[in-house]
């Protein structure tokens, strides 16, 4: 009677943790959570990115008269910083993190860490005499808890000058920089990041713009990988449409 029970109560575990499973709509990002916070491969291609990002750096700072009049222009999250333990958190909870209902939260409590080769190449930056500026939407009316986190990093130039937050759009406050200085470099994990003609569109518009884009990417804009969010999250997958034959492999 007792292995009866136990049985039973097995199975009934099992078919609420699969009606939960089943209710939890921000379970499909699982995978993608995953891989933008466990996979060495993520690693290696922030890695990939800043590498490229410094090549570039020291050639426009050789070109230069004077290296103080350039600018690194670069996003915060998923670029600088790594958010994925509120996502995690807010996964566990089935809760849908790109609510953003959490954020505020995390802005003024969470602690990210660094993305792999981030302070260095911000560090190198500094040492060369470039201008940094952080543009993010983050909230600007919290921006006092974002410049603690960022300070608390130890990265360089962090100021409220320095650190653009949500207001204007990001095309215009990439203008501000440009007011003094010349942007030789775009840092980010979005799209918007580099051209505001990004924020608008379907996804097959923004794919076709990045066609005619093509020759911006790893010279003057360094893109990030990012499969945790974005805009392409609603997208319908194309699959092949042939009949499923299963064969041992």
């Amino acid at each position: 009677m007792i292995r009866f029970a136990a049985l039973a109560a097995f199975f009934i575990g099992a078919t609420n943790a699969a009606a939960q499973d089943a209710d939890c709509s921000v379970a499909e990002f699982t995978a993608g959570l995953k891989f933008q916070q466990k996979s060495a491969e993520i690693a290696a291609l922030q890695l990939q990115a800043f590498n490229l990002a410094t090549l570039r750096l020291d050639a426009a700072v050789k070109g230069a008269e004077d290296p103080k009049k350039l600018a690194v222009v670069t996003d915060l999250d998923e670029t600088v910083i790594d958010n994925t333990a509120l996502l995690a958190r807010d996964l566990k909870n089935c809760h849908r993190y790109d609510n953003w209902d959490t954020w505020r939260h995390w802005e003024r409590d969470g602690e990210p860490t660094l993305i792999p080769g981030a302070k260095a190449f911000l560090d190198h930056a500094d040492e060369l005499g470039v201008t940094i500026a952080y543009i993010s939407d983050r909230t600007d009316d919290q921006k006092e808890f974002t410049l603690k986190t960022l300070q608390a990093l130890e990265l360089p130039q962090v100021s409220a000058d320095t650190v653009q937050l949500l207001g204007p759009d990001k095309t215009e406050r990439r203008a501000n920089v440009s007011k003094d200085h010349e942007i030789v470099l775009l840092l980010g994990d979005s799209l918007p990041d580099f051209d505001g003609g990004f924020a608008e569109g379907s996804v097959a518009e923004r794919r076709q713009l990045v066609e005619e884009k093509a020759a911006e990417f790893g010279d003057k804009w360094i893109v990030f990988p990012n499969a945790a969010y974005g805009s392409w999250r609603k997208a319908e997958l194309d699959a092949w449409d042939a009949e499923e034959k299963l064969e041992d492999y």
